[in-house]
């Protein structure tokens, strides 16, 4: 049972390392509960009218509205959280001394990082989880509050939709009504070999979605004609139920869409969409892979953090808040410009989503290079 004194945290984390631990967390906490209120109250103040306007109850505004929107902000924000947090109590343990005293006491700075990227783990796990898994239904959520109570509009039709839903099977509607989960001008036809083999129309179809499984639409005053070489076979009816592999997730695409599903989802919806040859995919893939890029932010920009703050220097940690501010507010920038990039100038996804961590990721190397000295 030695091996069981290798995965034991005492042996990793000791006195010193929880007391930065707390003071890490609980400022990042306090951080977060700071701006968001101040954010929530001007949010209050420039949605008020609105709120009255439309008669938003006032458990919707609390449970629907804000209690969804705290958790997306803070989470889309933590990058700069986790920055003050760092910058804020580093500076004031370096004001009192506390950290010459740890290097007097012969702690290398290599090890006075290790509860700092504890730290750092901890919140880049909760990031990773609650942007990848909780948030997602929260945002439907806060949508559809704004849709009904602050008239945003969302897109909820599409005309002229046509999408390849199998192989060699392509599907046209031409108008689809994402509210009543019916579309109008139906078309499915079949190839095989290059050659049409089956085409089916109908003048409308229905979404079931009080159906078991997924795919299951009902066509009303439908006719199927099947080429069997020379011939041709038409039959028709009035109802008949079909399953055809689409969605209505695949015939409206609305502002933010992409937020509104968690990270199996969005893995799930890319591969579909590219198999079908789709060009709307590029800001999912990209949402897909900024929500892994920003849960490693916490640990490059908790090193640039220790490493700017470390030292005492007169005039106190305004300095260093400005620093970090500028620094934080330069990194989310940069994640908006890189995904501008992605959408508008074919950019990889994947590339333009750790664009901002492989920058600041060489602006942390120089500062830990340079902080010890």
């Amino acid at each position: 049972m030695s091996w069981l004194r290798f995965i034991n945290p005492r042996r990793y984390i000791k006195i010193l390392d929880w007391y930065i631990i707390k003071k890490f967390i609980g400022t990042y906490i306090y951080s977060i509960l700071l701006i968001i209120s101040i954010s929530i109250v001007f949010d209050i103040n420039e949605n008020l009218a609105k709120f009255a306007q439309y008669h938003a109850p006032l458990k919707a505004i609390v449970f629907d509205y804000y209690m969804n929107f705290v958790p997306y902000f803070a989470n889309l924000f933590s990058p700069l959280f986790v920055f003050i947090a760092v910058i804020f109590f580093t500076s004031k343990l370096a004001g009192n001394s506390e950290i010459i005293s740890m290097l007097a006491a012969g702690v290398s700075f290599k090890r006075l990082m290790r509860p700092y990227m504890i730290s750092a783990l901890i919140i880049s796990v909760l990031t990773f989880y609650l942007g990848s898994y909780i948030i997602p239904k929260g945002t439907i959520v806060r949508q559809n509050f704004e849709t009904m109570y602050k008239n945003k509009k969302k897109n909820t039709s599409a005309d002229n939709v046509q999408l390849q839903v199998g192989r060699g099977v392509i599907a046209y509607i031409q108008h689809y009504d994402n509210e009543l989960k019916k579309g109008y001008g139906f078309c499915l036809d079949k190839f095989e070999n290059k050659k049409l083999v089956s085409h089916l129309t109908a003048s409308e179809i229905q979404y079931d979605t009080i159906s078991d499984s997924k795919y299951h639409w009902k066509l009303t005053n439908w006719r199927l004609r099947k080429l069997q070489g020379m011939r041709e076979k038409i039959t028709n009816g009035m109802q008949r139920d079909s399953v055809i592999m689409m969605e209505p997730t695949d015939l409206v695409f609305s502002k933010g869409q992409q937020e509104t599903f968690t990270s199996p989802q969005l893995k799930e919806y890319i591969s579909k969409q590219i198999d079908r040859g789709s060009s709307n995919v590029v800001q999912y893939e990209v949402e897909y892979h900024k929500r892994i890029a920003t849960s490693f932010a916490s640990f490059i920009l908790t090193t640039i953090g220790l490493s700017l703050s470390s030292r005492k220097r007169k005039g106190g940690m305004g300095m260093y808040l400005g620093i970090g501010l500028a620094l934080s507010f330069g990194y989310i920038m940069l994640q908006t410009v890189s995904a501008t990039f992605a959408i508008q100038a074919d950019t990889p996804p994947m590339l333009a989503a750790w664009i901002p961590n492989i920058i600041f990721a060489v602006v942390a190397y120089f500062c830990y290079r340079k902080a010890p000295n």
